[in-house]
């Protein structure tokens, strides 16, 4: 298990930043942000990061970009020579620039650590409402609809974090920004032990990150720290989210649940959300009708509950609460329907990259073909199978843990037909079924399917991902189709992170659309 940092420093490091020597871990979006920000005050920085061409750019702002070894010595045993140490939050608490840090006595924060300790420190004005949202899943839409919200009211705001707005950036924007609705990771909550947000939502935790947390225990602990300040709020309907509780003493802990919630809590009745946490007296108000609110089903509407219960926590009016959950629309690769072919919809939800998010997706449909995998990170995906099998009309898993959901399917599911790609050691892709012997129907479309996927317009139209992706998308339209009962979409919910085979979720949510407007394509050309 990784051990939390609590050499944090304090505020005092701040108060003359034109003294202070700070080195920062990594030259990506949020080190960058962290590195201009203390330049521009007057700090002497260097940046340390191995990637050709790290850091282009800083220069001009006056930091200095050297390679890891420089910092740390070639054997990685030196004192780091600094008064701070800044760190991505991707770093791993063994990481050769930490270790260092902390044999010199080097302060460690991550960079949302040192964007509250200059909120706080009144740097620059009073400090903001920090409203933090995190969760396994659901993290982007319940932060975008608190920003929607709040945009109602007569508070600015600016959604941040790892949403992709480095919480410093929204710091120093223009306007000024009031309220931060920050969407924090497991990786940035660990590295910022100090933060105590207005109000705080852990909106439901399942196995994702343990291949960096080591433990399920140290990834729930890490998630704890949404919950440090004066309101908590917690998915009551999780079986671990809704065992948690604010950790500071006086703090307030309120449930969000998609039935009717007790006092003190926020739920569903009727057909409306209704707060029973807030109002005066704590009188049930009704807040909005829950038919209409995007995305559709549980996920999104147990997402606008905890949304709807951190603003009215931090006072917005319910009105606009209400209009601003009335009117939201989810951003891109989260349930969007990229394509149609006849009754099916091809649905990109890239952004669910762990089995609960994917189950979530599944779920929302009554029978879908899946196109899953890329990096599991550790989590297992058997309760995934076990709980949405009889959704499933096939499968097609890509990504270098393809295996570990074939071999699921195969102990739990052997009967749902499952077509398995990759790409040869001869660049070209490869699509073989996989065999249960245990339903000779699904063997057969299996075969199918994969034969199916081989159908690409050119060998070398797109990046090998990207020729993957048609491949997959191909063997899914034909496992659709072909399916004895009706098929509501097939659905992109890789279950996976990305970065095995694209730059992120987004990139390859539009490797899926792609395909599956040429399928629809190639489907009317045929028909």
């Amino acid at each position: 298990m990784p051990n939390r940092p609590t050499d944090t420093g304090g505020a005092g490091l701040l108060s003359d930043i034109t003294r202070l020597r700070v080195v920062v871990a990594g030259a990506g979006t949020a080190g960058a942000s962290a590195a201009r920000f203390l330049a521009s005050r007057g700090a002497t920085v260097t940046v340390v990061d191995d990637r050709a061409g790290a850091g282009a750019g800083l220069a001009d702002s006056g930091v200095t970009v050297i390679p890891t070894a420089v910092a740390v010595g070639a054997d990685g045993t030196a004192a780091l020579d600094a008064d701070l140490l800044v760190v991505s939050p991707g770093f791993r608490p063994e990481a050769a620039v930490v270790a260092c840090a902390r044999r010199g006595g080097v302060p460690v924060w991550g960079e949302v650590e040192l964007a509250w300790h200059v909120d706080a420190s009144g740097l620059l004005g009073p400090p903001r409402t920090w409203v933090v949202i995190t969760g396994t899943n659901g993290k982007t839409t319940t932060t975008s609809m608190v920003e929607a919200i709040v945009e109602h009211s007569d508070r600015t705001v600016a959604a941040c974090g790892n949403i992709g707005l480095p919480v410093l950036d929204a710091l120093t924007a223009e306007p000024r920004v009031e309220v931060l609705a920050a969407e924090l990771s497991s990786f940035q909550l660990f590295w910022a032990p100090s933060v105590m947000p207005t109000a705080g939502v852990v909106l439901n935790i399942a196995e994702d990150h343990l291949d960096w947390h080591g433990s399920m225990d140290a990834y729930v602990a890490a998630k704890a720290g949404a919950l440090r300040g004066p309101l908590a709020v917690i998915g009551g309907d999780d079986p671990v989210a809704g065992t948690m509780s604010a950790t500071s003493p006086g703090a307030v802990t309120v449930a969000t649940r998609l039935g009717a919630p007790a006092e003190g809590e926020v739920g569903v009745v009727d057909g409306h959300i209704v707060d029973r946490a807030f109002g005066p007296g704590r009188v049930t108000r009704r807040i909005v009708a829950v038919d209409g609110l995007r995305p559709p089903g549980p996920p999104g509407v147990a997402d606008a509950t905890a949304a709807a219960a951190l603003c009215l926590g931090i006072g917005i009016d319910p009105a606009a609460v209400a209009v601003g959950l009335s009117g939201f629309v989810p951003g891109r690769h989260r349930g969007e329907v990229v394509a149609r072919w006849g009754a099916i919809a091809a649905v990109d939800d890239s952004k669910a990259t762990n089995p609960h998010a994917a189950q979530a997706s599944i779920a929302a449909r009554r029978r879908v073909v899946l196109v899953a995998g890329g990096q599991l990170k550790g989590a297992a995906v058997d309760d995934l199978v076990v709980a949405v099998a009889d959704r499933l009309a096939g499968v097609v898993v890509l990504g270098v843990d393809r295996d570990l959901i074939s071999a699921a399917i195969l102990r739990h599911a052997p009967t749902i037909p499952t077509v398995t790609l990759f790409t040869g050691d001869d660049g070209r892709v490869n699509a073989m079924p996989v065999r249960s012997g245990a339903d000779a129907t699904a063997a057969d479309r299996a075969e199918r399917a994969a034969r199916a996927a081989m159908h690409t317009p050119s060998d070398d139209a797109g990046t090998p991902a990207e020729q993957v992706m048609t491949a997959a998308v191909l063997a899914a339209h034909d496992l659709a189709t072909s399916s004895p009962a009706p098929v509501d979409a097939v659905l992109l919910a890789p279950a996976a992170a990305s970065l095995d085979m694209f730059g992120g979720y987004g990139a390859r949510g539009d490797a899926f659309a792609a395909a599956a407007v040429a399928a629809g394509a190639r489907r009317e050309v045929t028909a």
